[in-house]
C-alpha cells in the first residue's frame, strides 16, 4: 500500500464484499414478497389518508421534524481498525486524506435515509400542504447542503471531543436542521439568511479545534464495531453469523414462569429449553419484535389478504428462527449427561415454539379486538399464526 488513499480503498473493498455476503441472504424471494405487499398496503392506506386528511394538518412542520431528526444521526463510517492505533501513528498528520474519502462515503451512503422519507412526503406536501414545486426543489437542495453539514460537524465533535457529549450536539444540529427546513417551506429569506450564520459558526468552531487534536483511535474503533455489530445482529435474524455471540440476561421478572414447568425428570429439558429462550437476548427480543410487528400490521393494514400475507409471513419467521437458534448448539452439552431422553430436547423445543407463537397469535387476536376492525376476515388471523407455525415446524429439519 503505497498511500491512505490506497489503504481505504482496500478496507472499502473488504467492507463491501462483508455487506454482499451476508445481505444475499438476507434479501430473498420470500422477503422481497413481503416487502412488496407491505408496501403496495402502505402506499393504498397513504393514498387514502390523504384523501381525508384536514387541509389544516402541519404537514410541513411533521416533514421538518422528521427529517431534522434523521439528519442529525449522521454517525461517520471511518472503516477504522483497532491496530491502527500503532500502524497508522506515524501518518496520523496524514490522515485528513483518508478522512475525506470516509465521510464521502459516509454521506452517500446514509442520503437514502432523509431522501426517501422526503420523496414519500411529497405528496402530503403537494397536495395539503399545497407547498410549490419550486419550494419542494429549495428544500431538496437544503435537505442534501445539511446532511453534508451534519456529517461534517458530527465527525468533527466526535474527534474534538472523544465521543463524550454526542446527544448534546445532535439535540443541537436537529434544532438547527428543523428550523431551517421549517424556514424553507415557509420561503422565508430572512429566516433562512439568518440560519445560516449559526450554521456556519458551528462548523468553523468544531473544525478549528482538530488543529492539535491527536486522533482518538479508540473512540472510532468503538463506533466501527458497534456498527458492524448491529449489521451483523440484523443478518444473524436471515443466517448464521459466526461474528455474533448472544448475550445473556436474567430476566428476573419472568422467573414466575419457570413455575409453569412441572417440576418433574422428564421435563428437565423443557425446563432448560424455556430457561434458554428466556434469557438469551438474541432469541427472545427476535421474538417479540416479529409479535410486535404483527401486532402493528394487525391494526394498521386494512386490506386482509395482505394483512395475512404480512403476520403469516412474520409467523413463519419466528417459529423457524426460535427453532434453529434453540437446536444450534456446540458438539457436547452438559445436559448430554443427564439421564434423560436423547429426543426429549428437540422435542422440549417444538414444545416452546408451540407455546409462543400460540402466545403470538392471542397478541395478535386481541389487537384485532381492541381495533375493532372493519373486515370480519381479520379475526382469522390468529388462526393463520397457528398454522403457518405448525406447517413450518412440520416441513423444516
Amino acid at each position: 500500500m503505497k498511500n491512505l488513499h490506497d489503504v481505504w480503498h482496500i478496507r472499502f473493498l473488504h467492507y463491501v464484499n462483508e455487506l454482499q455476503k451476508y445481505l444475499k441472504y438476507v434479501f430473498t424471494g420470500h422477503l422481497a414478497i413481503v416487502i412488496v405487499f407491505v408496501l403496495g398496503a402502505g402506499g393504498y392506506q397513504y393514498s387514502e389518508w390523504l384523501k381525508t386528511v384536514s387541509s389544516d394538518f402541519p404537514g410541513t412542520w411533521l416533514v421538518a421534524f422528521v427529517i431534522g431528526v434523521l439528519l442529525a444521526f449522521s454517525i461517520p463510517t471511518t472503516l477504522i481498525r483497532e491496530p491502527d492505533q500503532v500502524y497508522l501513528l506515524p501518518l496520523e498528520t496524514k490522515l485528513m486524506t483518508y478522512m475525506k474519502k470516509a465521510l464521502s462515503w459516509t454521506f452517500w451512503s446514509q442520503l437514502f435515509v432523509v431522501v426517501v422519507p422526503f420523496i414519500v412526503a411529497l405528496p402530503l406536501l403537494s397536495q395539503v400542504s399545497k407547498v410549490q414545486p419550486k419550494t419542494l426543489g429549495l428544500v431538496f437542495i437544503l435537505i442534501l447542503l445539511m446532511k453534508w453539514w451534519n456529517v461534517q460537524v458530527e465527525f468533527a465533535f466526535r474527534w474534538s471531543n472523544r465521543g463524550q457529549g454526542i446527544w448534546g450536539d445532535r439535540i443541537v444540529r436537529a434544532l438547527v436542521s428543523i428550523a431551517i427546513l421549517a424556514s424553507a417551506f415557509t420561503m422565508n429569506p430572512l429566516y433562512i439568511a439568518l440560519l445560516i450564520i449559526p450554521i456556519v459558526f458551528y462548523y468553523i468552531s468544531w473544525t478549528r479545534h482538530l488543529k492539535g487534536q491527536p486522533f482518538p483511535y479508540e473512540h472510532f474503533v468503538e463506533v466501527e464495531q458497534n456498527r458492524m455489530l448491529r449489521f451483523y445482529r440484523f443478518a444473524n435474524y436471515f443466517t448464521d453469523v459466526p461474528h455474533i455471540q448472544g448475550s445473556i440476561h436474567r430476566r428476573a421478572w419472568l422467573n414466575v414462569l419457570y413455575g409453569l414447568v412441572p417440576s418433574h425428570q422428564k421435563n428437565a429439558q423443557d425446563y432448560l429449553v424455556f430457561r434458554t429462550f428466556v434469557r438469551t437476548d438474541d432469541t427472545f427480543y427476535l421474538w417479540l419484535r416479529l409479535t410486535l410487528l404483527s401486532a402493528l400490521g394487525a391494526a394498521f393494514i386494512g386490506i386482509p389478504i395482505v394483512v395475512m400475507v404480512f403476520v403469516g409471513a412474520l409467523s413463519f419467521a419466528s417459529a423457524i428462527q426460535i427453532k434453529q437458534a434453540l437446536s444450534a448448539s456446540s458438539e457436547f452439552r452438559m445436559d448430554m449427561l443427564f439421564p434423560i431422553d436423547e429426543n426429549a430436547r428437540s422435542k422440549g423445543i417444538l414444545k416452546l415454539v408451540r407455546v409462543v407463537q400460540v402466545l403470538q397469535a392471542l397478541i395478535v387476536l386481541v389487537t384485532v379486538v381492541i381495533v375493532g376492525g372493519e373486515h370480519v376476515s381479520l379475526y382469522a388471523l390468529p388462526i393463520v399464526v397457528l398454522i403457518v407455525s405448525e406447517i413450518t415446524l412440520k416441513m423444516s429439519n
